[in-house]
């Protein structure tokens, strides 16, 4: 998703300035130079919009929306969200850092992973879905971060999983994330389980039975 964001300088700093904006319904943000060690270069402090914010966080590509982000009305730098802070209990936008990306730049983002469909193993086997590792890391152009990495577990029996290097035929980035990394797999519930230590215990019940018969029977014989 590649969308759009204006914001404006802002003079102020601090607890108090940052306090007020607020209540004029903006909160302050900072634009980094870069990702790397001299993000600090050229940084730019802007108050934005929460509501507009807000649409790009809920948005399928979260943190990984690449904005055109405009100050003061001028032509736009593409940015990415560094990170942002919300109140502890109203969940409520207070802060947003923004880093400018150069498009022709690999850089590294964290991408989820969202699961499709329900797993035979779920389904007819009464197992379970075990969702290991939720998201990966990744190395692409700032043009081509997914939206999500998706996996279909529909064919999933119990035992059976999916690793990262199963998603990587056809893809335009690379894994960061050890590819031998376990993302989903279905496992036996515990009933099953339990049912399954029963079964046994009641096999060495009946050999039991059955080797203190033949004993039985012997003593018999030999009384005879």
């Amino acid at each position: 998703m590649n969308t759009t964001l204006n914001t404006e300088t802002r003079s102020g700093r601090g607890k108090n300035s940052a306090r007020e904006l607020r209540r004029n319904g903006r909160i302050p943000g900072v634009v980094y130079g870069s990702a790397g060690s001299n993000a600090s270069a050229n940084s730019v402090a802007v108050s934005v919009d929460p509501a507009d914010l807000t649409d790009i966080l809920r948005s399928d590509t979260g943190v990984n929306t690449l904005i055109g982000l405009s100050v003061d009305g001028a032509a736009p730098d593409q940015v990415l969200i560094k990170d942002y802070q919300v109140g502890p209990l109203s969940r409520a936008l207070l802060h947003v850092d923004f880093y400018r990306v150069a498009m022709d730049r690999v850089l590294t983002v964290t991408v989820p992973v969202v699961l499709t469909g329900e797993a035979h193993g779920v389904k007819v086997q009464g197992g379970l879905i075990d969702f290991v590792q939720r998201d990966v890391d990744i190395e692409c152009l700032p043009s081509e971060i997914p939206e999500s990495l998706t996996i279909d577990v529909s064919p999933l029996t119990i035992g059976q999983g999916v690793r990262l290097s199963e998603l990587l035929e056809g893809v335009s980035w690379q894994a960061v994330t050890d590819t031998d990394t376990l993302l989903v797999h279905v496992i036996a519930s515990k009933l099953e389980e339990e049912a399954a230590g029963d079964e046994e215990e009641g096999d060495g019940d009946a050999v039991a039975t059955a080797d203190g018969a033949k004993a039985d029977d012997k003593g018999d014989k030999s009384g005879d």
